[in-house]
């Protein structure tokens, strides 16, 4: 092992969501070296697994050349390899200041859920409210709608771009904007009717739950939804103002992106303090918190030819 200093340090994010993990490796300058994504599936630590076997090898690096691991997402209690976990609202929040230090309020429409955040001009949270109850409320219900009509997931931004005249769903009940839905095609609507329909009612709900935090511009957005247009459009027009989106690609990477800043402040205190960040398959003796890595003291640490976490 050899002796790691913060000029040196390679941090993973990694957000195990409902429908998609993501990953993003970032430098000690913050930037991005590599990043992946993966469906979750339904086992949420081989999903972190695989997405993190892809990071590196996109990085084109061993997987020991990482020296910090920071999850997030509904699956961040399950990664065993974590040295630490931090919750979605937090990385979101610091992602978004990171790239524009601006914005006020921050929107994420994620599969199981629709998160409005307010933060102020540290990147703090200050508020928020989540719309958990029903998918009709959540990405899932577009998937559904897209499933109805024979799309896929990548598809419905454009496909609904096509739209003249977009019918109303005005359900908030998930079954019974599913039967609208169905009502609406064995009436002969335009399928792009129907898509551009799903996307301003699930546009709505979520303004209005920003609305709940209390409107503050500058707006941003966040997550998978930052790769649909037809979705951006839909909000912007409810919104009456623009939306910012996060650049290179990383909308959907946000809370990703989120954990590997937050591991990176972590990491670069630890090593500044001279303490070893310990690979957590090595330390069983350790549980993992909130917030918490593995440290050896600095005694401790000399005998060690390398400071490193591995997978």
């Amino acid at each position: 092992m050899t002796t790691e200093t913060t000029a040196d340090i390679l941090i993973a994010g990694i957000d195990i969501g409902s429908t998609y993990t993501k990953a993003v490796l970032i430098n000690s300058a913050r930037a991005v070296r590599a990043t992946a994504i993966r469906r979750s599936g339904y086992k949420p630590a081989a999903a972190a697994s695989a997405v993190f076997d892809d990071l590196v090898a996109n990085a084109g690096i061993p997987p020991a050349r990482v020296t910090y691991i920071a999850t997030t997402g509904y699956g961040r209690y399950m990664v065993p390899f974590r040295h630490t976990q931090i919750t979605e609202l937090t990385c979101h929040a610091v992602a978004t200041s990171h790239h524009f230090p601006g914005v006020r309020t921050i929107l994420d429409i994620g599969g199981q859920d629709i998160k409005a955040i307010r933060i102020d001009e540290q990147g703090r949270v200050r508020a928020f409210r989540l719309n958990d109850k029903c998918a009709a409320g959540t990405g899932a219900f577009l998937e559904k709608t897209a499933r109805y009509l024979g799309l896929q997931t990548g598809e419905i931004g454009a496909y609904a771009l096509r739209s003249e005249q977009p019918v109303e769903i005005s359900s908030v009940c998930a079954v019974f904007a599913e039967s609208e839905v169905i009502n609406h095609l064995a009436s002969g609507v335009a399928p792009e009717d129907i898509m551009e329909g799903a996307i301003v009612a699930l546009g709505g709900r979520a303004v209005q739950l920003m609305k709940r935090v209390g409107l503050e511009p500058d707006y941003a957005l966040a997550g998978g939804m930052t790769n649909n247009p037809a979705m951006v459009a839909a909000l912007e027009r409810k919104l009456g103002a623009s939306l910012l989106l996060p650049p290179d690609g990383l909308g959907q990477l946000n809370g990703a992106f989120g954990a590997a800043l937050l591991g990176a402040r972590r990491a670069t205190k630890l090593l500044a303090e001279g303490r070893a960040i310990i690979s957590p398959t090595g330390a069983d003796e350790t549980k993992p918190r909130r917030w918490s890595t593995y440290v050896a003291p600095v005694a401790q640490a000399a005998s060690a030819a390398e400071i490193v976490a591995t997978a």
